[in-house]
């Protein structure tokens, strides 16, 4: 089994990204499934552009895509994404579209096919705090999970796919007093147990993962 990992590059101001950090210190071999890491813009369309490209070239059997979410307490599968970026702020490049569709012709939102719950039960098993998340927000991250998702959809039937977030790194909250971080070290690990979720699992599990609003 070979999955493909990609970790965006520092945004917003920030001068890393604890998805890219964590991601490229990810072991090359997890449960016996080759690990190939990637770093991708934080643009809009030339971040789906790569992943895309990546797919064709190496042909995965899955696909995740690693991002920030500061502010958020644990490492959050994402369940589903959405046919809109709604930027809140500029891209790396400037670009900030605003109620704009992914794809004309894709679905107007995709779930992931990745046992999402049993990525979140794995990461807590391995001491890390985890939650099934329900929204990957408008931004490059969800604009990025969709078009993982549009593409399988379109081209890649087989593979599976799908988003994690990450919170700030500690570094990334010196001044930003009473914001919930991670060790680089930690998140690596949680994405690890996460990974080798996926590729003991072809379905889920059943757990509660809802939430009430």
């Amino acid at each position: 089994m070979k999955v493909l990992i990609t970790g965006f590059d520092p945004f917003g101001g920030e001068s890393i990204n604890p998805a890219w950090e964590a991601v490229k210190e990810i072991r090359d071999e997890i449960a016996g499934a080759e690990i190939v890491k990637m770093q991708i813009p934080t643009v809009v369309g030339k971040s789906i552009e790569k992943v895309h490209n990546k797919m064709a070239e190496i042909h995965p059997d899955v696909v995740i895509s690693v991002g920030q979410a500061g502010g958020r307490f644990g490492v959050t599968p994402e369940r589903v994404a959405i046919n809109v970026t709604d930027a809140r702020i500029p891209d790396n490049e400037g670009h900030q579209p605003i109620d704009e569709v992914i794809f004309e012709d894709g679905d107007t939102a995709y779930f992931s096919n990745l046992p999402v719950k049993a990525m979140v039960q794995a990461i807590k098993d391995a001491g890390y705090p985890s939650s099934l998340s329900n929204t990957a927000g408008t931004y490059i991250c969800n604009h990025v999970m969709y078009g993982i998702l549009y593409y399988i959809h379109k081209e890649f039937p087989n593979v599976r796919g799908g988003f994690i977030h990450v919170p700030y790194a500690a570094s990334q909250v010196v001044n930003k007093p009473n914001t919930p971080s991670m060790a680089i070290a930690d998140i690596t690990a949680a994405l690890e147990a996460a990974v080798s979720a996926v590729v003991k699992n072809e379905t889920d599990v059943k757990a509660v993962g809802g939430e009430i609003h």
